[in-house]
């Protein structure tokens, strides 16, 4: 089977397009799809290969590509916008109870992480479309229920199929495809139920098995906090990758119990060097505060509602006294991870949640002055994931060092421009990601800062989506003309 780590683009853009359910001519180009226009020809899948149609959502592609002066953006925006539905989402009915299973792109299992990040910029369509409401209310339920089953797993087969990760020295289910635990795979779900139920006004995803669910998250963030011992988790793997395993019989370096959640791993699926993810742990006080409004307003459960608040008071007071570190150059910046103990790590990652991402996951303002200074920090040569090149620039990480320390992460460079009013930075990062996607038409998980044909994972659907998402957002704020 494939790792998520190892995918890399060595069948080139023949191999995406064959994943995405095209067909090739004798030059290996796609030649099925919608939109041909000029010499950009549409890398969609045929109409009848799709997973999942929504006609809102094709609406808006037509309606936005017409915006869009320049042809190669209008090309990128119509491949990627739509590419977790026309490839990813599992969509049926059991009964009356819709059902919808998401997979990560070119691995056929389901991250609570990623598949929120691919479907949530189709929530803003909702209204318009009962098929893609019914699509949101399937993947709330399948989540809950992932949940319930392990709420310390990141990723989930379609059923109980096992996975290539069953010998890691942890305690593996045939339902789980892979067993690290991040707090963002806990705060991911409640996103997503709650920003739907927001749009919608819909509360019947609020069932009895959300509020198992519910739960358990809680829970879950409580015995991570390590106030009562190391509690139930611990993993190890057998591999020759550091940051595929953890220290100390699986449960990671020390921490000092203060309040802070552990998160064993990130969101990259690398393990932690100290505990305390700080950008996870301001997601957790964000969820919570989240799952306590839906609480007290749809449930009338005061007493649940009291014990996420409480549980989000504590862990921001304690962020607020380990988390924010007087830097030389920068002044006051959050750290990434701490120990408790003193220990403070220094760096971003590029996926989210990371620092750079924390107004796009709404935990602080993009005007916040601390998040400020954290923000040129992340974006400059001292952070250690920082990579400048002739090809563009942003921020990495160690998940893809296999490759080489020079890889960038487009996320980054979509996230940046998702953050900033400043038009010349939303410019660049728009033709940065057009001049990086080694003319595929598809967003990768990273590319070379040199050379951006030298790239990781053909089809990734949340980049892709998410740079979609981008885009929609500069329509709604009237700023397409950025794109000219």
């Amino acid at each position: 089977m494939t790792s998520r780590r190892d995918f890399l683009k060595k069948g080139g853009l023949g191999l995406a397009s064959l994943a995405l359910g095209g067909t090739l001519d004798s030059y290996g180009k796609t030649v099925s799809g919608i939109f041909a226009e000029k010499n950009y020809i549409s890398q969609r899948p045929e109409l009848a290969k799709r997973q999942f149609t929504s006609k809102a959502v094709e609406e808006a592609i037509v309606r936005v590509k017409k915006k869009i002066k320049d042809p190669k953006l209008a090309w990128m925006f119509e491949n990627c916008y739509p590419n977790t539905l026309d490839t990813t989402v599992h969509f049926k009915m059991i009964g009356n109870r819709p059902d919808t299973f998401v997979y990560t792109g070119d691995i056929h299992a389901m991250w609570l992480r990623d598949s929120v990040g691919q479907t949530l910029p189709y929530l803003q369509l909702v209204e318009k479309d009962p098929q893609l409401k019914l699509m949101f209310q399937g993947l709330i339920h399948r989540q809950n229920q992932c949940i319930l089953i392990d709420p310390y797993a990141n990723a989930f087969n379609e059923g109980p199929t096992g996975s290539e990760w069953e010998s890691d020295l942890t305690n593996m289910k045939p339902e789980l495809h892979e067993r690290k635990w991040e707090i963002d795979s806990l705060c991911f779900p409640i996103r997503l139920a709650y920003n739907y139920w927001k749009k919608t006004g819909d509360t019947s995803v609020f069932d009895s098995t959300w509020e198992k669910a519910m739960h358990a998250v809680v829970r879950t963030f409580k015995e991570q906090q390590r106030k009562d011992g190391l509690g139930p988790y611990k993993f190890q793997r057998k591999t020759e990758k550091q940051l595929d395993t953890q220290s100390n019989d699986g449960y990671g370096s020390p921490v000092k119990p203060v309040g802070l959640i552990v998160s064993t791993f990130r969101p990259s699926d690398d393990a932690s060097t100290f505990g305390f993810l700080i950008p996870s742990n301001l997601f957790a006080v964000k969820s919570l505060k989240q799952l306590a409004e839906i609480l007290r307003s749809v449930k009338n459960d005061t007493a649940f509602s009291n014990e996420c608040e409480v549980l989000a008071d504590e862990v921001m007071t304690a962020i607020n006294k380990y988390a924010i570190i007087e830097h030389p150059k920068y002044g006051k910046i959050y750290a990434y991870e701490v120990d408790g103990f003193g220990g403070v790590l220094l760096m971003d990652d590029a996926n989210v949640p990371g620092l750079l991402s924390l107004p796009y996951i709404d935990c602080v303002s993009a005007n916040d002055e601390i998040y400020q200074n954290t923000r040129k920090f992340v974006w400059s040569e001292d952070n250690p994931y920082f990579f400048k090149g002739t090809a563009g620039e942003g921020i990495g990480g160690p998940h893809v060092s296999h490759v080489g320390l020079s890889m960038i992460w487009p996320l980054s460079i979509i996230i940046k421009a998702m953050t900033t009013s400043d038009d010349n930075e939303i410019k660049t990062c728009i033709r940065m990601l057009c001049d990086t996607d080694a003319d595929t038409g598809f967003m990768h998980e990273s590319f070379d800062k040199n050379d951006p044909k030298n790239y990781t994972r053909s089809w990734f659907a949340w980049l892709n989506s998410t740079f979609g998402e981008l885009i929609m957002k500069l329509d709604k704020d009237n700023k397409l003309y950025l794109l000219s």
